[in-house]
């Protein structure tokens, strides 16, 4: 996962081509991908070797926090990426007008304060629970579904607004995601084969990425006061199997980062060399 994204991070920040806005979001992506894998990775390997696996009450609150921000920023870059790509297939000739340096960085920012404020609302309805009996969590990772069965009260109402909260941004946001691309590929056929071809490979992509985040987000986030078995294997989609497969889509399917990224390596082996 961090050699994947850090490699993107690396090609988007020293290469010139890869200067239009779609690079400017995937580097965000991939920064996002770093810190999400980094926040839920690092302790699961080291309670797997564990016999004895506990954690503070302050660690597993920074884990909801960190786990909730990078995962709603994930979530909030993918949207601009959508937008990105209609913009630039439905609206080609006012692309770079619309989408500048300056609109794109304010979108970014947003993007971020939206997921802190969705991480501290995790944070608040967390808090605000007694705790005063169990303490194991049936988790491989600290979240506010497991930390609720640890509450020493009735959680229907936090489970509604857990509900409202983190439910209803996977569940919308998929929504708007799939149907911004039913649009930018029905738009497609006004284009050459060829621009077909290189939106249609772009579009795939993308829409291989919010179905592996999403469709698991929205099995675990949209069901109030209710655990199956299966939770913790469907949360290794979204906690391990995005963050380690995006950099393999976002590579393999595109040709420009393929390249960005053998002229890195060219130029890494001739400095190399010439030592």
């Amino acid at each position: 996962m961090l050699v994947g994204n850090l490699l993107i991070i690396t090609t988007i920040k020293t290469s010139r081509a890869l200067g239009s806005p779609i690079y400017f979001f995937l580097f965000h992506l991939s920064l996002s991908d770093t810190c999400f894998s980094t926040s839920i990775a690092p302790r699961t390997l080291v309670d797997s070797l564990s016999k004895k696996t506990t954690i503070s009450f302050s660690e597993c609150i920074i884990q909801v926090f960190t786990f909730h921000f990078f995962g709603c920023l994930e979530i909030f870059i993918l949207i601009l990426m959508a937008v990105d790509r209609y913009v630039a297939i439905c609206k080609p000739l006012h692309y770079m007008t619309i989408m500048s340096h300056r609109v794109c960085s304010v979108l970014v920012a947003v993007a971020w304060v939206g997921s802190c404020v969705h991480s501290l609302v995790q944070i608040f309805l967390a808090l605000r629970l007694p705790f005063c009996g169990p303490n194991e969590i049936d988790h491989y990772f600290c979240d506010l579904e497991p930390l609720l069965k640890l509450a020493c009260t009735d959680t229907y109402v936090t489970n509604l607004l857990l509900v409202s909260n983190s439910g209803a941004i996977c569940t919308v946001s998929f929504v708007m995601l799939m149907f911004s691309y039913i649009i930018i590929l029905h738009s497609l056929r006004n284009h050459s084969v060829e621009g077909r071809r290189k939106a249609l490979s772009t579009c795939i992509s993308h829409i291989i990425v919010v179905i592996l985040l999403f469709v698991p987000c929205i099995f675990i986030y949209t069901r109030p006061a209710t655990t199956f078995p299966m939770d913790k294997m469907i949360a290794v989609f979204y906690t391990i199997g995005t963050p380690l497969l995006n950099p393999l889509i976002y590579t393999l399917r595109n040709a420009e980062v393929k390249n960005a990224m053998r002229k890195l390596w060219s130029k890494k082996l001739i400095s190399n060399n010439n030592r």
